[in-house]
């Protein structure tokens, strides 16, 4: 029986049930070359830890995050915290030998994942890992092989947007709505995984920001249990306008204020030979067209990616057709993070500390246009 890798988790909220849930799964579903064992989870909320640890399957579990550092047994320590404790987990793990997956963006600012990347640099025993986790939605993989095989040519047009109604007036506030915890509003939030998909299906990387645009809206909000509302002070909406090292133009949305829009993950990528076009409300399926040599047929086609044998990932699953949803991504995700542990290639590219890094760049070039009303190169933003 090959060594199992041992996995702990820090945080036990939304993103802490998604990375839970992948790990159990992701050895029933893919012949790993490692089993995955959960060894211990850490978070503050101590009246809803140990519930959480035994209805997800945690051996142990701890009020005290720094404690996974000492545990000779972990090898990999998984960050599902708010933005603004990335930085200090991720550091104190690798500085402890731990390979470490951290939630996405990198880091609430552009200084903490600058500290973050430098340090996965120097930590040469360990392996780093950023959820961007709908590079793992089959349909978006097949996209980036159909691209990287020059299916529509040469990327001209990148088109994304972000689409959620979830923050209006009545929301009431949380770290998400704090600039000192969360780093950025919609923007951190969503645009960070359309930029990252951009960047993952082109294989190109983002020349300059030409302008932007940000606003917050919701200027106050209520605080539950408390009396008076507190002051939200992040972007409830970033768009702004860029281009590639290639050439092609981008444009990028990003919004928690779009009524009717509840996870309206948008790309389209238009080449010189064809264009793809995906939607994460209808996640299993791909849009292509490309060349015909027949002009009465011309037109997109409807790619059902749920093919084994023919679609990424798809030979974990179902049956044609027989569709899966969005805590599969993380599932696929974990998958591929056993193979690097095991020294074996992911199915399709892993985001690092590093790749990560560029994605945040890109993210601080589009608020300081916003702010200075100014093109911004990313050579100046370092």
């Amino acid at each position: 029986m090959p060594r199992p890798i041992h996995v702990a988790l820090i945080g036990q909220k939304f993103m802490g049930r998604a990375h839970s849930n992948a790990w159990n799964q992701v050895g029933h579903f893919f012949d790993g070359p490692r089993p995955v064992h959960l060894h211990t989870v850490a978070a503050r909320d101590q009246s809803e830890l140990i519930p959480f640890a035994k209805r997800w399957g945690w051996d142990s579990c701890s009020d005290d995050w720094r404690s996974l550092a000492s545990i000779d047994e972990v090898e990999l320590v998984d960050v599902g915290t708010p933005n603004h404790l990335h930085a200090e987990q991720a550091l104190t793990m690798l500085a402890a030998g731990k390979h470490v997956a951290c939630e996405k963006p990198l880091a609430g600012t552009l200084a903490d994942a600058r500290q973050m990347r430098d340090a996965a640099r120097k930590a040469k025993g360990s392996k780093t890992f950023v959820w961007f986790n709908y590079r793992r939605c089959p349909a978006v993989a097949l996209a980036h092989q159909l691209v990287r095989a020059g299916k529509i040519g040469s990327v001209l047009h990148v088109r994304a947007q972000y689409l959620q109604d979830w923050g209006g007036p009545s929301t009431p506030m949380s770290w998400r709505f704090k600039k000192s915890l969360a780093g950025s509003g919609a923007h951190g939030d969503l645009n960070a995984h359309i930029v990252d998909m951009a960047r993952f299906i082109t294989g190109d990387e983002i020349h300059e920001v030409h302008g932007a645009v940000a606003r917050t809206f919701i200027k106050e909000r209520a605080q539950e249990g408390k009396r008076g509302k507190a002051r939200s002070d992040v972007d409830d909406c970033v768009l702004f306008v860029a281009s590639f090292k290639g050439g092609a133009t981008a444009s990028f949305e990003a919004t928690r204020l779009a009524c009717g829009n509840q996870n309206r993950n948008t790309i389209e990528i238009n080449g010189t030979k064809g264009s793809v076009r995906f939607d994460f409300e209808d996640m299993n399926v791909l849009h292509f067209i490309g060349p015909s040599d027949d002009p009465r047929i011309d037109g997109w086609q409807r790619i059902m990616c749920t093919s084994a044998g023919n679609h990424p990932y798809a030979d974990a699953w179902w049956p044609d057709a027989h569709v899966i949803g969005y805590e599969h991504c993380f599932t696929n995700m974990a998958a591929d993070i056993v193979k690097v542990l095991s020294r074996r290639k992911p199915l399709v590219p892993l985001p690092d500390f590093e790749d990560a890094y560029q994605t945040q760049r890109v993210l601080e070039a589009a608020l300081v246009s916003a702010r200075e009303r100014t093109a911004i190169r990313l050579s100046e933003v370092k």
